[in-house]
């Protein structure tokens, strides 16, 4: 009738209103054909008068002829749904599973037959409808407690055949994990403890109560609606004993927009998924098929497959960009030598800056041999200053001290011996590598951990030659943004601290200096010598946005498997 609304059933099964028209709705199908073309469900509903109502941005609402509700243009269908369609089309009335599918399509995988259910559902052609069941069976726990009785069962037994059921000989008699909860067991039964010794009012009644127990777990599994409440409750609390598995069973009916579906549509095509040289060459191959639709937006399954560890690969990154700079890398032994380690980097052998090492020294071996010419020269600087204009630290050098065997507290020892080695060759040399230390564990310190040492050793080098080749670092490792401050450290003279910008703070990521004259002339070297060193891990927070130095080496796989590829 004019002058009133209408509501109509869409293809979601919601209602909308629409202008002045008919009074009754008339069920419509997501796709239909108006003359001759494809129309979509959402913008036009069909009336009972046999025409279809559009809301056009332009025009408001318009009329048009619809065909009949047989010949329905089907929608995009893949070929399992076409052939549940037809299925399902035979038998209007049936209610279908998926043992029922599967039969009825001539299919073996149920993720085929579920898999074209749930689309038809989703292109609005069959509903879907679930049930669920709950069935209680034993736990992982479960069958040894039936086997070997309930651990309430076998204390209970206890206490009647020992002479003096005490807690003393109760830990004797069972294992310590289970003592504990089967005080709490035996308390719940009525048992209490006097001075030491169980003791239970009525034992017959905790037994009977222990049998019943038994006989619930004996009986599963069970549906859980026919359960015992109370025994459900009990065991629920008790890890282990038993397990609540929960079943879903979905069932699927027809629409009738279903049954509105053009016949023509549900025919099977060749479908092609993937488009290759050969396909192209053949029109005749691809012409009359039809492609699969692939949905990007659905959520998909990350791959899981072996990567390199953030550490590894940082450290990688950091040897890459050295190489590329032009510097040569080192590598050495773990084990070194207090004199290598500490007495050629000039630090005195009684000053409290060689404690702050807190360093591993070794027992085995205990000490290693070093050249006595090495030894001589180390002893007339530290006592005197040798020829290099020094004082030196004064008191008497103790050779034994020096061949102590230690792990080694820096990678600047490698460097050392690099230059006693070649002494007059200009070089460029850098190591990555751990290094040991005796510190506490915490949120930013390690006992093993990785320190980055380079050098150059040249005629001209100079503080400015210095905080260029940092500079260059940090921008490479994407931090522009680089300061340097006076510091001072035992064996360099000037001596840097290096900081970078970081989300609008300065952060201390490692010293620098020039080496002073009484580490590098014993050795031989007279050209000057630039120095650097800074710990990794502190780097590696910082690329990798940590607070916790020791997140780094926890065996986390989620975090490992969220990290970017550095």
């Amino acid at each position: 009738m004019r002058g009133e609304r209408c509501t109509v059933w869409t293809p979601r099964s919601t209602t909308r209103s629409i202008p002045p028209c008919c009074a009754a709705p008339a069920p419509i199908s997501p796709k239909w054909t108006v003359l001759g073309q494809r129309r979509s469900p959402v913008p036009a509903v069909a009336c009972c008068c046999g025409k279809t109502r559009k809301s056009d941005p332009r025009l408001g609402w318009v009329e048009g002829g619809i065909a009949a509700p047989k010949g329905v243009a089907t929608p995009a269908l893949t070929n399992p749904e076409r052939r549940l369609a037809v299925v399902m089309r035979s038998a209007a009335d049936a209610t279908w599973d998926v043992a029922s599918i599967l039969e009825a399509c001539a299919w073996t995988d149920q993720a085929v037959a579920s898999g074209a259910a749930v689309g038809l559902v989703e292109h609005g052609l069959i509903e879907q409808h679930e049930t669920t069941t709950s069935t209680v069976r034993l736990g992982e726990h479960g069958g040894a407690a039936l086997a070997n009785g309930l651990l309430e069962a076998r204390l209970l037994a206890w206490m009647r055949e020992a002479e003096r059921p005490d807690m003393g000989n109760l830990n004797q008699a069972f294992e310590r994990h289970e003592s504990g909860p089967g005080i709490g067991l035996l308390k719940a039964l009525g048992v209490r403890i006097e001075q030491g010794v169980l003791q239970c009012d009525d034992l017959d009644a905790a037994e009977q109560t222990v049998a019943e127990r038994a006989a619930f777990l004996a009986a599963l599994p069970t549906d859980e609606s026919a359960a015992d409440a109370a025994m459900l409750d009990h065991f629920s609390r008790r890890r282990g004993l038993i397990d609540v598995e929960s079943t879903v069973h979905r069932t699927w009916t027809t629409l009738p927009s279903l049954m509105a579906l053009d016949e023509a549509g549900l025919v099977e095509k060749t479908t092609i998924g993937e488009i290759t040289p050969e396909l192209l060459q053949h029109r005749e191959a691809w012409e009359a098929a039809e492609f699969r639709r692939f949905d990007v937006t659905l959520p998909s399954a990350t791959p899981r497959m072996g990567r390199t560890h953030p550490m590894q690969a940082l450290i990688e990154r950091i040897r890459t960009i050295f190489l590329e700079m032009g510097f040569s890398e080192l590598v050495d032994d773990y084990v070194q030598t207090a004199g290598w380690n500490m007495d050629a980097l000039f630090i005195p052998q009684d000053h409290p800056a060689r404690e702050m090492q807190d360093t591993f020294y070794l027992d085995a071996p205990a000490s290693l041999p070093i050249e006595q010419e090495h030894l001589d020269q180390w002893r007339a600087i530290h006592e005197h200053g040798g020829d290099t204009g020094s004082r030196g630290w004064g008191g008497s050098f103790s050779d034994e001290i020096a061949q102590r065997g230690l792990l080694r507290t820096h990678t600047t020892v490698n460097t050392i011996q690099h230059l006693a080695q070649n002494p007059t060759t200009p070089c460029r040399v850098f190591s990555v590598d751990r290094v040991f230390r005796k510190e506490a564990i915490d949120r930013t310190h390690l006992p093993e951990f990785h320190q980055i040492e380079g050098i150059i050793m040249e005629e001209g080098a100079a503080l400015p030659m210095l905080v260029t080749t940092l500079r260059t670092f940090y921008a490479k490792m994407g931090y522009p943004e680089v300061r340097v401050r006076p510091a001072y450290f035992p064996y360099t003279e000037p001596s840097l601290e290096v900081e970078v910008r970081w989300r609008g703070k300065w952060l201390e990521l490692g010293g620098a200096g020039i080496f002073r004259p009484e580490v590098t002339e014993p050795l031989g070297c007279m050209a000057p010598v630039c120095a650097w060193g800074m710990g990794l891990e502190r780097l590696a927070m910082l690329v990798l946005g940590l607070d916790d130095i020791r997140q780094l080496y926890i065996s986390d796989l989620a975090w490992l498997r969220d990290q970017p590829m550095l």
